[in-house]
């Protein structure tokens, strides 16, 4: 097997931008989905007030009219900028208030001069910044409603459920600690240093009011006891602060993809859809939203048991591994018509109805079809890069389905 196509999305639910070699990070290809849209929704009891939405294709299929280009950071030169062009409907004009169909958009901006926002997205919520007027103003003049651009910045998300691979190994007491502590939010690990300082600090304290009174250990013995529960709580706070960073620096995160790092689909498993519509119709493989896709599988949907893949890369370049750790569960997004921007009609606006009658193979997603895998990159392939062309073969083949178990996710 080999890698056909690669796929970034620097826009989430934008269309993609087609790359013939990425650099493999334990949070997707570079610059995949770092930045999201959000729509305004005013308030109805006319108190000017706002409140913010996620834009996901399936809700806003017209997102599907914006093409996204990439170029590329260069030495010396610039850091990079991020193109959108608008494609409206060829039966409909352009918006009126639009002056240009193109927008460019620096693809690292400084989040410093940004007004941060809260993003939460399937109960995984995270820090964004408002990247402001000139953006934002062009993409509302497009959709004919008010958006927010959002950037990432340096932050990411939990990956919630057990896709992340960490989660996938058997937990110890001191992770169950961890993860009980760190849920929902996280404010803990603030805590924690403070905590650590002020029982320090006590202790200091306490031993130069004893030393200075003339009070010896053995005179003193009414006041071990508190010395030794503040010894050994700054102890036990030093220790669990300790297991959380080491355990932190190899943490999965992701960026504003929906579960994971990467979606790896099959291109036999394509042709199958494609078989299911009639005669000269193919299916957008990029409807799937996949960043691999690989040629070469003997039988379609055989990726459902795949569990890992490793990538010769070539000589220089190493030998990626992926770890794909559950199912992709589809959703109207399929039945979007690209050219239009809204629902498909005819058999193409069908597909996933199509794919209910043999494809709803996860019993954690009962009413939902599978397509794809998510996936994760190995910690020790970080930093390789991937290449159109690359062979692929499975490292790791399960005898049964994985249970897809994310809690958040709602079509």
């Amino acid at each position: 097997m080999k890698v056909s196509q690669l796929y970034v999305y620097p826009i989430k639910s934008l269309r993609p931008t087609t790359i013939t070699e990425g650099i493999l990070t334990t949070r997707g290809f570079q610059y995949d989905r770092h930045f999201m849209l959000l729509k305004v929704i005013a308030a109805e009891d006319g108190s000017g007030t706002t409140t913010l939405r996620n834009m996901h294709v399936p809700h806003f299929p017209e997102m599907a009219l914006f093409h996204t280009d990439i170029e590329y950071p260069h030495k010396g030169k610039h850091s990079g900028k991020l193109i959108i062009t608008y494609h409206p409907p060829p039966s409909e004009p352009a918006p009126k208030h639009l002056e240009t169909n193109r927008l460019e958009i620096p693809l690292q901006p400084d989040p410093q001069s940004l007004k941060p926002l809260r993003v939460v997205m399937h109960q995984s919520s995270t820090t964004g910044y408002n990247m402001g007027a000139e953006y934002n103003d062009w993409f509302s003049s497009c959709f004919g409603y008010p958006v927010v651009l959002a950037y990432l910045g340096p932050n990411s998300r939990e990956v919630l459920g057990t896709l992340s691979p960490a989660k996938q190994d058997k937990k110890s007491a001191l992770r169950t600690i961890r993860e009980s502590l760190t849920r929902p939010d996280r404010k803990w690990e603030r805590v924690l240093p403070i905590l650590i300082v002020a029982s320090g600090i006590n202790i200091f304290l306490q031993g130069g009011t004893l030393f200075r009174d003339g009070i010896t250990p053995q005179t003193a013995g009414y006041l071990k006891p508190t010395l030794l529960f503040t010894a050994s709580a700054a102890v036990l706070a030093l220790v669990l602060y300790y297991f959380y960073t080491q355990h932190a620096k190899n943490e999965d995160r992701i960026t504003f993809a929906d579960c994971a790092p990467y979606l790896v689909i099959s291109e036999t498993s394509v042709d199958n859809v494609s078989a299911r519509l009639p005669e000269g119709e193919d299916m957008d493989r990029t409807k799937f939203r996949p960043n691999i896709v690989i040629t070469g599988a003997g039988e379609a949907f055989e990726e459902d048991f795949w569990e890992a893949l490793a990538v010769d890369a070539g000589v220089g370049r190493g030998s990626p591994k992926l770890l794909l750790t559950g199912n992709c569960v589809r959703c109207q997004s399929l039945n979007v018509d690209y050219e239009t921007g809204k629902m498909g009609t005819g058999e193409s606006g069908a597909v996933l109805k199509k794919l209910m009658k043999d494809r709803r193979v996860d019993s954690g997603a009962k009413y939902s079809p599978v397509f794809g895998r998510y996936a994760f990159l190995e910690l020790k392939s970080e930093g390789i890069s991937l290449r159109v062309g690359d062979e692929v073969t499975v490292a790791e083949k399960g005898t049964r389905r994985s249970t897809f178990d994310w809690p958040g996710l709602t079509n």
